[in-house]
């Protein structure tokens, strides 16, 4: 199971290169105070092969001054370095160990179980891919293992592996394992965890670690080191979203100037548009350089120096990303904060608040609640404590280009520094939530009550699939007032309804003449609108249909954000372009008269920029072409993504 080759001794610079190539796996063990995590972690190493004979003599000699079991090797004591930790034998700070096997290289980080030391459990969860919870069999689910399960909920950790220690101190009891199983999978529910994995072990003999022992029969499933190995991260990270914070800008003579950074998330490609935030600039990567030479892409977390085409004012702080797939950018945001210092969070006192490169300074303008990890119950409160986590409205001094922590983990994160002390005193993680005082966009506002329901249909997707012959999809038509929108999605509704499939059409100024009736034309009015149609279009999708919208939809932000309400892989942006003088042209309601004479504001393309979207599915010239024409369009794209069965 260990790293060891036959490369070592016939080829090492082959070797070197194979073992660095190899992926990369962060994770952590959590749980209550002697549930046998540093244990865990030293028969891991142990029985791996990755203790040095002197090392393991050295721990030998300790064991039998320390240790804390009747055998000659303690693994506890691999990990607990610190002096205070040997005598107490418990797990002070967060301590990390690396090994690797033929398969993945591993970096663990053994954090500590009591609860005064919560915020070094957060420190060692924070970059973490998966976390492995371990529960004392004989004490079952408790306080702490609540504590970290939620922690490592709140931090987006994806993976769980429930490891239930110590089932030689009962009898290797299938019935005790299976009833922490039941009690945890009802928990993992309100945490909202979807993989979790359960291991009965004893760490102290090594079952199930490395290898099956033979004490548990009754068990016939993968061992830690083969989940370890084999559990699927890539798609963990996020690919999509270009973000890369500017670090450095990099001057060293007058024929270079370079923008240093690390790719937080998505792609960069050599010749792509990027926009700075917040100046809005736009320009193309011109080279993408690295210390082994220029290379004609970059992935999340690369470090990488971008060159760009146009000379525009760059500097640290800033934010390069696709000019269609934007951030939000502002100076206000929800936050879970965890706090981790003696003198609490109070409302109104500065901060520095660090957010990727950029530093702001920041209050507390508002702390909603403290959650009871116990209850997972909301708790009002006017400050917060030491190890405690609430929801706080943040208010900085400037704006910054941030995601949902949900969405983006590089992006929706952030410390808080006192300003006194330079002490990093909080670790937050951005809610995508809405704080402003004027109307909302309410794209993610919490329902108001937490005892809704939601009762799953007897009827399955897959089974109206079948029934419809086609697979359910939203296509989002946008474009100026006058390009067409409409006209195409009811020509589009009626060829399909003719040829067999079964649609809906959802019309922007419909909606406004209903549901939409209390929404004007500013941009969040916008926004709500399209929010409010996104979320009909994805029960139409939860039912079978085809739903075709019609929005001018003119902010690439409320765009993006519908396909993430809709789903990217039911969403279909579609460009309907025609030049301003002609859909002046065709303007049958007169908008834009209304708003050349002053009594209309905020018309896309006259008195509000209209963004067109920067990689749509299909532009539509409706100047060019007939509505026949764009119709068939239209349906090769829907045959293409396979959404309609034969055609």
């Amino acid at each position: 199971m260990s790293h060891q080759s036959s490369l070592i001794a016939t080829d090492i610079d082959a070797y070197l290169a194979q073992h660095e190539r190899k992926e990369l796996l962060r994770l952590l063990t959590c749980g209550s105070v002697d549930d046998g995590k540093s244990t865990l972690i030293g028969r891991l190493l142990y029985d791996s092969k990755m203790i040095y004979e002197d090392q393991l003599a050295a721990i030998k000699k300790d064991s039998a001054r320390h240790g804390t079991t009747d055998l000659d090797f303690d693994p506890a004591l691999l990990t607990d370095g610190l002096k205070a930790e040997r005598e107490q034998g418990i797990t002070i700070d967060v301590a990390y160990r690396y090994f690797s096997t033929a398969k993945r290289k591993f970096i663990i980080a053994d954090t500590p179980g009591h609860e005064q030391f919560t915020r070094n459990m957060v420190t060692g969860a924070s970059t973490c891919d998966l976390a492995i919870i371990l529960i004392d069999a004989r004490q079952g689910i408790l306080t702490q293992t609540r504590r970290h399960s939620f922690i490592a909920a709140l931090l987006g950790i994806k993976h769980i592996v429930v490891a239930v220690n110590k089932m030689d101190l009962v009898e290797f009891d299938q019935a005790v394992f299976e009833r922490i199983q039941r009690e945890y999978t009802d928990l993992a529910a309100r945490l909202e965890i979807d993989d979790v994995r359960f291991i009965p072990m004893s760490a102290l003999l090594g079952d199930n670690v490395v290898d099956p022992g033979s004490n548990m029969p009754w068990y016939r499933g993968s061992t830690l080191m083969h989940i370890l190995e084999n559990v699927h991260i890539a798609s963990d990270r996020n690919l999509i979203d270009l973000r890369f914070p500017v670090q450095y800008v990099n001057r060293p003579n007058l024929d270079f100037r370079g923008y240093c950074g690390t790719v937080a998330s998505g792609i960069v490609r050599r010749d792509d548009e990027v926009l700075v935030l917040p100046s809005r600039k736009r320009s193309r990567v011109r080279d993408i350089v690295t210390h082994e030479g220029s290379r004609d892409e970059a992935f999340a977390p690369q470090s990488v120096t971008l060159t760009l085409a146009d000379e525009i004012d760059i500097a640290r702080g800033d934010m390069l990303v696709h000019p269609g797939n934007m951030p939000r950018v502002e100076s206000r945001f929800d936050a879970m904060i965890v706090w981790m210092t003696e003198e609490p969070l109070p409302v109104g006192k500065q901060y520095v608040i660090k957010h990727t490169t950029r530093t702001a300074f920041g209050v507390a303008s508002a702390i909603r609640y403290r959650i009871d990890v116990n209850s997972l119950h909301r708790q009002p409160t006017d400050v917060l404590g030491l190890n405690e986590i609430g929801r706080c409205e943040l208010t900085l001094n400037q704006p910054v280009a941030w995601d949902p922590y949900a969405k983006n983990r590089a992006t929706g994160a952030f410390i808080v520094i006192d300003r006194i002390t330079n002490v990093t005193v909080g670790a937050g993680m951005i809610l995508d939530r809405s704080t402003a005082d004027e109307r909302e966009d309410h794209w993610d506002t919490e329902p108001a009550s937490d005892r809704l329901r939601h009762e799953p249909s007897q009827v399955t997707v897959d089974e109206r699939c079948a029934r419809y012959k086609q697979q359910p999809a939203t296509l989002l038509l946008t474009g100026l007032t006058g390009a067409g929108k409409t006209t195409l999605a009811h020509a589009l509704e009626r060829r399909l309804f003719d040829l067999g499939y079964s649609c809906a059409v959802l019309d922007g100024q419909r909606l406004r003449s209903g549901i939409s009736r209390d929404l004007g034309f500013n941009p969040q009015e916008r926004a709500e609108n399209l929010r409010r149609g996104a979320e009909i279009a994805r029960l139409l999708n939860d039912n079978g249909q085809i739903c075709i919208c019609a929005f001018v939809a003119p902010n690439d932000e409320a765009r993006t954000r519908a396909r993430d309400v809709i789903g990217a892989e039911r969403f279909l942006l579609v460009h309907v372009d025609a030049p301003l003088e002609v859909c002046r042209e065709r303007d049958p309601d007169g908008f834009y008269a209304a708003a050349d004479a002053g009594e209309l504001a905020n018309i896309p393309g006259v008195s509000f920029p209209y963004e067109p979207p920067a990689e749509p599915a299909l532009v539509l010239r409706t100047d060019e072409r007939s509505v026949d024409e764009c119709v068939d369009q239209l349906l090769t794209l829907l045959a293409e993504r396979a959404i309609l069965a034969g055609a």
